[in-house]
């Protein structure tokens, strides 16, 4: 039950569920645990981690063989829902979609920290995901390096010029042709009752609109979009965005950066939102802000978007021992 959530524009649920997977011994042990926390990616629900691919094993059931080498120090897992009704919530706080940056770093971890045996210190929690979720990794420990000191983002979004703005024409193309330039009518059809994704704009639009309720929303929650009827950038609504941008971000909280422990980074070199240079971007931000390449593991492997999640395990078995006592 989330104070922070309560009330929230967009009338999603406050209750949220949480998973918290324990490690082997835990139940007849009597010592504390690093944390990491596990953040999902755009349109992402908690009930899909158990849902693996085909032939691929679960991310949970991929935890219980990395937990069950005795060469991987154990650790908590904690699975966190942050759904929305625009799809996500980059787990930022905003007038848009609500409070939930907060809510991860404020109750989450306390929640978790008071009912299990954890070690509350940032050096001993990590954050990690995948696209938005890497998003929300890239960012979170930036703005609460109190809370979290070490992470892992898998193909995140950064470097806004090139993962999101060449969308933007598309966007307004679409938005004009479909629906006469009007967000407001796109968006009374999408939830009209259909299936969503049953027209071949959805996606593109839902999604831009989404991270605009998160990164450009008026204090009283209203919505602005980066780009005009054209697709051209509004520039002082798309410079709200690149504020967020994680590339940008580190040169602006730098002493954050530094304090990072442990910071695993990796993408497709195929990835067909270049969230391979957004990666690329992000170390070289991370290294002009003083992080030593020691604390810093960096990787591109042969792959696009998606199918990755089989590496999400192996930055788990690189974080453990780096977040043990």
């Amino acid at each position: 039950m989330s104070e922070r959530l309560r009330g929230n524009p967009l009338g999603d649920p406050h209750e949220r569920p949480l998973w918290v997977y324990t490690p082997p011994g835990y139940a007849t042990g009597a010592g504390r645990y690093p944390v990491v926390y596990v953040i999902q990616g755009y349109t992402g629900r908690i009930g899909t981690w158990r849902q693996g691919a085909p032939w691929r094993a679960s991310y949970p059931e991929m935890i219980d063989a990395l937990f069950a080498s005795a060469e991987v120090p154990p650790a908590l897992v904690v699975f966190i829902d942050a759904w929305t009704r625009v799809g996500g919530s980059q787990y930022l706080d905003s007038p848009g979609t609500g409070d939930y940056h907060s809510y991860l770093c404020d109750e989450v971890v306390a929640f978790v920290d008071e009912r299990y045996r954890t070690l509350p210190e940032a050096r001993h929690r990590a954050i990690t995901g995948k696209s938005s979720g890497g998003y929300g990794a890239m960012v979170t420990p930036l703005l609460r390096p109190d809370v979290f000191g070490s992470l892992a983002t898998h193909a995140g979004d950064a470097l806004f010029e090139l993962s999101y703005q060449p969308f933007f024409p598309e966007a307004a193309r679409t938005l004009r042709d479909s629906y006469d330039g009007d967000w407001n009518a796109f968006l009374s059809d999408f939830y009209s009752g259909r299936p969503a994704g049953s027209k071949a704009s959805d996606m593109t639009l839902i999604e831009l609109y989404g991270y605009a309720a998160c990164y450009s929303a008026l204090p009283d929650g209203t919505v602005q979009l980066p780009f005009d009827d054209l697709g051209v950038p509004v520039q002082d609504v798309w410079s709200r965005w690149l504020a967020l941008d994680p590339v940008r971000m580190v040169p602006a909280r730098a002493e954050a950066a530094r304090s990072l422990h442990a910071v695993w980074i990796d993408a497709g070199n195929a990835d067909e939102y270049h969230l391979d240079s957004g990666a690329i971007a992000y170390r070289r931000a991370l290294q002009a802000a003083g992080l030593p390449d020691s604390r810093i593991n960096f990787e591109l492997f042969p792959a696009k978007h998606g199918a990755i999640e089989y590496r999400y395990p192996l930055a788990l078995r690189w974080l453990a021992p780096r977040l043990a006592p």
